[in-house]
């Protein structure tokens, strides 16, 4: 486990953005059962942790994609993580929204982007893929370049993994599904038994525990 996914790992849990529950699973929105569940919009409310995630966030950008002109947003979890990079880095911000403004200019994109730009997306989280690619598809139907994606979390999941290789979108994450269950086995928060259902989830998550009412 590299230094920077355990020290995130470290911070998450610390704070209860992540939370682990092999024997009490939560219901996701898509009617998932999961032992796990991630709300990266918790860091925003500890400043010593929103800054930390600012500054490496910003780090690999300029390590990665030193030609970047634009920094986005995916709406809605993203917006503020992806403002605050922006800022630190002195660069336009944009976000993208999941779906267009129903009234006005039925805007997607929100800020002003110009075609031919090259664009970071910012993501809090990577679960199956589908509304992060979404928004790499606006800024590239808008005309602009994606040169990669930059998440605070990803479950690894292999179906996600197969959309961005499909869809030539470099994805980058501060901290993985791994790193959190190696670091919550260090701190005994889960329990060895707990690895081998946890691991379960990921191989079959949308058949994981349909038992379960």
């Amino acid at each position: 486990m590299k230094i920077l996914e355990k020290q995130v790992a470290q911070k998450l849990l610390k704070i209860k953005a992540v939370k682990l529950q092999p024997n009490n699973p939560f219901t996701w929105a898509s009617g998932w059962k999961s032992p796990i569940y991630c709300d990266n919009r918790k860091t925003l409310s500890y400043a010593n942790i929103r800054t930390f995630i600012k500054l490496e966030i910003s780090r690999l950008i300029l390590e990665l994609y030193p030609d970047v002109q634009v920094i986005a947003g995916v709406a809605t979890g993203a917006i503020a993580q992806g403002a605050l990079v922006a800022d630190a880095l002195g660069l336009p911000f944009i976000y993208i929204r999941p779906t267009p403004k129903d009234h006005g200019l039925e805007n997607l994109i929100e800020g002003d982007l110009k075609p031919g730009q090259k664009v970071v997306v910012i993501e809090d989280l990577i679960s199956t893929g589908g509304s992060s690619l979404k928004a790499v598809e606006a800024i590239r139907n808008d005309g602009s370049e994606v040169l990669g994606m930059i998440a605070i979390f990803t479950y690894s999941f292999p179906v996600a993994e197969q959309k961005f290789r499909n869809a030539k979108v470099k994805l980058t994450a501060l901290c993985d599904y791994e790193a959190v269950l190696a670091e919550a086995l260090a701190i005994k928060y889960i329990t060895k038994e707990d690895i081998v259902t946890l691991q379960e989830w990921r191989k079959n998550p949308s058949d994981w525990r349909k038992d379960l009412k």
